[in-house]
């Protein structure tokens, strides 16, 4: 191990054990699951009492994750959307992971918003509740009341809570490290490239003023449809660990007699709720990333009210084109189209069999392009397309698997509130939008714009870079180098072919004219020389039989 790492994994001894030890204890279960020990078989048992070796790989990583703690929860969580690396089956076991944190005391709570503002909240609000009403991983909220009346809700982060993450998330990519180099199986799932991308994930979730800000750009996105919400956040009573927010008087989309109750159409609802999710990606490239029923409401005037933004997915515009891309191909049924997209956003390995990958997209569309739009089940689709991807090794961005994600969980509120909802319906739209876009001026100006500002650089560069050439000629340093692979060992090999041949050559010479010193009228030099020339011709024939070395051993 490197030494560099030890300062890291001795600060966190303790914690390293306790992670090390439930590692092996589910993952060791297998190895032991016939031998016939009392002792044994009690030491793999989860908390519950269940004996580990008999449950399925898939539920042994999950309970193992939940057992290790939050930080672990939220990486199994980010690992449900990586389904092209870990497979289908098991991103949907590890998407049921859920932390149940106990809330913080509210002695605790009042001193950590002490901390933050300088001031205790009977003096920031006119009422607040230091009793929580829910508790997640990685916070808490609270209902209170601003000075001028207006019904708020508190977002407060656990206590504690991100030194903790901060330490596991050092364990962590220590171990993704260790994976890496020492497993060539695990190496293929990037451990070291996911554990940096979850770590930069979750230290932004423990920044509440990025979801702030996300907040902002969510309520400027929508400014003008009237039919969706986002709560207004409070900047004067917000900061890195507490966020104050207007609290909406809604229904929760979770509860679907409730809104029954109360004449909601919920055909209409799932609609529209459906489409906002759409506009945000293909339109704004940004977008709400765990559209869950609990994070939904439908509020006052049919409006959609939307909450909960610490997770969220950016596009940029070339990254959107791509989708687009994969989308027109999926729904035009182009099957060579669609590999080109997906090659193109993903990150296909050297040995790519295109032949192969382009048959299974011919069967995959076929399969689902036979089927009326009714038939047509967006998460199984999604399902299959992944695994196709996982099979032929393409790893895809991370926005694009947490959109896919995203996807799934859309499908799934929405047929939750309809069963008869169907995305494909609502895609279609934005696949004529995207190919109108392909041909529109602005599209076109903006490639041209981009092309210009090429020729331009080509044009400012290539007079001074002209001359910078012809100066180097007329003073003789201009150098042109060649990389040519095993270039070394030719010329060695011909360099010794050459010095063997006109050692043998003197030598003969020397030992025919019987060239002094003399034994028994033999030139010494003559048959010494000769003997080393015949050596080197030896190992010259040996290296040019095995492509090797010359300075190897013979």
């Amino acid at each position: 191990m490197d030494a560099s790492t030890l300062p890291q994994l001795v600060r966190n001894a303790e914690r390293l054990n306790e992670v090390v030890s439930i590692l092996l204890r589910y993952g060791l279960a297998p190895w032991l699951g016939n031998v016939r020990a009392d002792w044994i078989q009690r030491l793999l048992r989860t908390h519950d009492g269940d004996q580990i070796s008999h449950l399925d790989p898939s539920v042994r990583i999950r309970m193992a994750l939940l057992e290790l703690g939050t930080t672990f929860v939220k990486l199994g969580q980010m690992l449900s959307t990586r389904a092209d690396l870990i497979g289908p089956e098991l991103a949907a076991e590890l998407a049921k992971l859920q932390s149940d944190t106990p809330p913080d005391a509210p002695g605790t709570v009042i001193d950590l918003i002490t901390q933050e503002f300088g001031q205790p909240p009977s003096e920031l609000f006119r009422r607040f509740n230091a009793e929580a009403f829910a508790s997640a991983s990685i916070g808490q909220v609270h209902h209170a009341e601003m000075h001028d009346g207006t019904a708020v809700v508190v977002k407060i982060q656990h206590a504690g809570i991100e030194h903790r993450i901060r330490n596991d998330l050092e364990i962590l990519i220590e171990l993704a490290k260790m994976a890496e180099a020492n497993s060539l199986y695990l190496a293929q799932y990037q451990p070291v490239a996911t554990a940096k991308q979850f770590r930069q994930t979750l230290e932004d979730e423990l920044d509440f003023t990025i979801e702030q800000r996300s907040l902002q750009r969510f309520r400027e996105n929508f400014k003008d449809d009237p039919h969706v919400a986002f709560p207004r956040p409070y900047e004067n009573v917000s900061s890195r660990r507490v966020m104050t927010m207007a609290k909406f008087d809604g229904i929760s989309v979770s509860r679907r007699d409730d809104l029954v109750a109360a004449g909601c159409d919920l055909a209409d609802v799932a609609r529209r709720g459906a489409n906002l999710f759409l506009q945000m990606v293909f339109r704004h490239g940004f977008y709400h990333a765990d559209p869950h029923p609990g994070n939904l409401m439908v509020l006052d005037g049919a409006v959609i009210g939307v909450l909960d933004c610490g997770m969220v997915g950016r596009l940029s515009g070339e990254m959107r084109e791509q989708i687009e891309d994969v989308l027109i191909a999926a729904m035009d049924k182009d099957p060579p189209r669609m590999v080109d997209a997906v090659v193109q956003i993903g990150q296909p390995p050297a040995n790519l069999d295109r032949r192969a990958l382009l048959r299974d997209m011919e069967q995959f569309i076929d399969d689902y392009g036979s089927r009326s739009v009714e038939d047509i089940d967006t998460t199984a689709v999604i399902n299959d397309f992944t695994a196709i991807i996982r099979e032929y090794r393409i790893v895809l961005p991370p926005d694009v698997t947490l959109l896919l994600k995203m996807v799934v969980m859309l499908k799934g509120t929405a047929t939750q509130l309809s069963p008869q909802f169907s995305m494909e319906e609502l895609l279609e739209p934005y696949r004529i939008e995207a190919i109108k876009n392909r041909f529109s001026p602005q599209r076109w100006w903006r490639h041209l714009v981009a092309t210009n500002r090429n020729w331009n650089h080509l044009i400012q560069t290539l007079p001074s870079d002209t001359a910078d050439i012809i100066g180097r000629l007329r003073q003789g340093s201009f150098d042109v180098h060649l990389d040519h692979r095993n270039l070394g060992t030719i010329v060695n090999r011909l360099v010794m072919g050459i010095l063997a041949a006109a050692t043998f050559v003197g030598s003969t010479q020397l030992w025919s004219n019987s060239v002094p010193p003399r034994f028994h009228g033999v030139s010494v030099p003559g048959v010494v020389g000769t003997g080393i020339a015949i050596y080197l011709g030896v190992r010259v024939i040996q290296a040019v039989k095995r492509s090797g070395d010359l300075r190897d051993r013979a």
